[in-house]
């Protein structure tokens, strides 16, 4: 079975442990962003935290745009909160978002980074785009069950893309 599609570029453990300067330094000069789990808990407003995130990145100086499967009123007082561009209503996986998202900032799938935390969504429809993206642990454990359940499936995938990391491949 081939997964490959599914694997993130890389996998870190947050989205606040990632060099942003060295993405910077190699190009990337646009970066989406998942919200829910990947920079704050599900359904959590914009935090300290996330809020000195965006200012770092825009001083850094990249684009940003917040993409999101969840509702108007859920993403754009996140996106007011940390400064950002934002599209609601997504239907990630599919591309067009992704592809927004990009004419929004300007970028091209060479200068663009995505950070997420589930393959299903997130990683798959951006690697469909061809941008680069990184894989965040989840912030919290407690999720909705349709979540639970795709997580169990993405334990698949992801034990298949680490041994492939081990090999080299």
């Amino acid at each position: 079975m081939n997964f490959s599609d599914l694997y993130p570029t890389k996998e870190e453990a947050s989205a606040y442990a990632i060099p942003y300067e060295s993405y910077y330094a190699l190009g990337k000069r646009g970066i989406i962003y998942d919200i829910d789990n990947t920079l704050v808990e599900h359904g959590a407003p914009a935090n300290e935290k996330s809020i000195e995130l965006f200012r770092k990145l825009k001083y850094i100086g990249f684009k940003t745009v917040l993409l999101s499967n969840n509702r108007d009123e859920r993403v754009k007082p996140f996106a007011d909160a940390v400064d950002s561009m934002y599209i609601f209503k997504a239907g990630k996986p599919s591309k067009k978002g992704y592809m927004e998202a990009m004419k929004l900032m300007g970028t091209t799938p060479e200068t663009t980074l995505f950070v997420g935390d589930q393959i299903f969504t997130d990683v798959w429809g951006a690697n469909r785009c061809g941008i680069e993206t990184i894989l965040t642990r989840p912030i919290d454990p407690k999720e909705e069950i349709q979540i639970v359940l795709k997580r169990r499936l993405e334990w698949f995938v992801l034990k298949s893309y680490r041994k492939k990391m081990r090999e080299g491949k």
